[in-house]
């Protein structure tokens, strides 16, 4: 959520610093340019008014020359000082004095629209824009007016380099403080984002927990947003009511095991002291005896399930390859009575679980493997380390399951239509997967070839707490 969340985050965040960025770097060249540009404008009306005096006298006498000579020395300086070019031009275009020498009016749209606007009494209006990356140069006019009429025009053309620079520096100075401004921004999206999704974190590894059998877990309600905390708390309401139910479900299941045990053990004795009264060999009493004692196993393997789901495992660091070893050769008899090779690849293992938990899960398999192989069949239990695991496979080369058989191996009570005659309640593996789960082990069901059923159990090899 997080991955997802984020990237919007800075996206929009992006997105605003954007919409204020470029407007501002606008706004920073257009106030570079217009700075230029009025110093053009004055300088180009102390010109002007230089030159309607010139242009108002006679240029024959002493007086005018002056003043035209005045005019040609501050053109000239200004040139020499600014690198701008100068120079104030008849109606008709030809120099009353200019700097450079020989300058004439810049023939170029630029210096064409600047001169026609003068000679219609106007200032230049705002050229356009000159941009960092462009190399255009800034060409204004004002007019020269003596009694009301124009009679000469003053033309600047000035170099660019300067103002760009200005502007570069100034967008530079916004691309940093966008840049300081996007890392804040991202930090502040992060900072958000962990305060938004810690609770979500949290109830997720709450709603793990129940899920994998630790009833116990809760969420803190504190931090994060109002709506989340709500949340938190409502899980906790939630799971509350969860774990009561369930552990009324499992006081029952406990209780009736053990209040019918009693019952059944008197009915079975009974059945005994009948079986004694009619001929020996009676099909129908021992089929009931066979009933009676079917009975009484489902309510042991009932309260045995209703204890393993109650009771919490002892985790501690476990030799793996030396548990499955004593659990073998205490079953090798068993096998050896039946006909069944029973072999072990045992492997220096060790893994964080309840022993006594894991052993039971163990008998319980190998129970099923041995049940369910032909005599002259093998059975083997291998131990290995698997990733963060280490798992025990046991393999048999017994009839096997469907795939819908596969899917459904593991629940309650169910047996395999094929396999009702064989002794069993179908609850020894939902046993042995809730001892397994207590520890965060589980138990997985796959086809052996070319024939048989290979089912293996994993273990952690870390310490769940840590």
């Amino acid at each position: 959520m997080r991955t997802r969340l984020l990237p919007l985050l800075i996206f929009l965040l992006a997105l605003v610093l954007m919409a204020l960025g470029f407007p501002l770097a606008i706004s920073v060249a257009s106030a570079q340019q217009q700075k230029v540009v009025v110093d053009r404008i004055d300088d180009t009306a102390r010109f002007a008014a230089l030159a309607q005096f010139v242009s108002a006298a006679d240029g024959k006498d002493t007086s005018s020359r002056e003043r035209l000579a005045t005019l040609e020395e501050e053109l000239a300086r200004y040139h020499e000082l600014y690198g701008i070019r100068a120079g104030v031009f008849f109606r008709n275009g030809v120099a009353m004095a200019s700097a450079p020498r020989g300058w004439a009016v810049p023939d170029d749209s630029k210096g064409g629209e600047a001169f026609q606007e003068a000679l219609a009494g106007r200032r230049s209006h705002d050229p356009p824009q000159v941009w960092p990356w462009q190399r255009g140069r800034l060409v204004v006019a004002s007019p020269v007016v003596r009694e009301g009429d124009v009679i000469a025009v003053v033309v600047t053309d000035s170099p660019t380099g300067h103002m760009r620079s200005a502007v570069l520096r100034g967008w530079l100075l916004i691309a940093a403080g966008e840049v300081a401004a996007m890392l804040l921004a991202v930090g502040a999206a992060f900072r958000l984002t962990s305060w938004v999704l810690r609770p979500v974190r949290v109830l997720d590894a709450a709603t793990h927990d129940i899920a994998t059998g630790r009833m116990k877990s809760r969420v803190a309600v504190a931090g994060g947003p109002p709506e989340l905390r709500r949340l938190a708390r409502s899980f906790n309401e939630m799971a509350d009511n969860v774990e009561d139910v369930l552990e009324q479900q499992r006081a029952f299941v406990a209780d009736a095991s053990h209040q019918l045990r009693n019952p059944l053990s008197a009915l079975l004795l009974r059945i005994e002291l009948l079986a004694l009264e009619l001929p020996e060999g009676n099909e129908e009493i021992a089929s009931v005896r066979a009933e009676g004692k079917r009975l009484a196993q489902v309510l042991d393997d009932l309260l045995g399930l209703a204890l393993a789901e109650h009771t919490e495992a002892d985790l501690r660091l476990t030799d793996i390859g030396a548990l499955a070893g004593e659990r073998v050769e205490a079953w090798r008899p068993l096998a050896e009575d039946k006909g069944v090779r029973l072999t072990e690849k045992r492997a220096a293992v060790t893994a964080w679980a309840d022993p006594v938990a894991l052993s039971s899960a163990l008998d319980a398999v190998i129970d099923n493997a041995l049940k369910f192989t032909p005599e002259g069949e093998e059975v083997t239990v291998a131990v290995a380390a698997e990733g963060d695991y280490s798992k025990i496979t046991v393999t048999d080369h017994g009839p096997g399951l469907t795939d819908d058989e596969l899917s459904r191996i593991g629940d309650r009570f169910w047996r395999s239509g094929r396999h009702q005659n064989v002794k069993g309640s179908g609850l020894g593996l939902s046993i042995s997967r809730t001892l397994l789960a207590a520890g965060e082990g589980t138990i997985t069901y796959a086809h052996h070839a070319p024939h048989g059923l290979r089912v293996t159990l994993r273990v952690p090899r870390t310490s769940p707490t840590g």
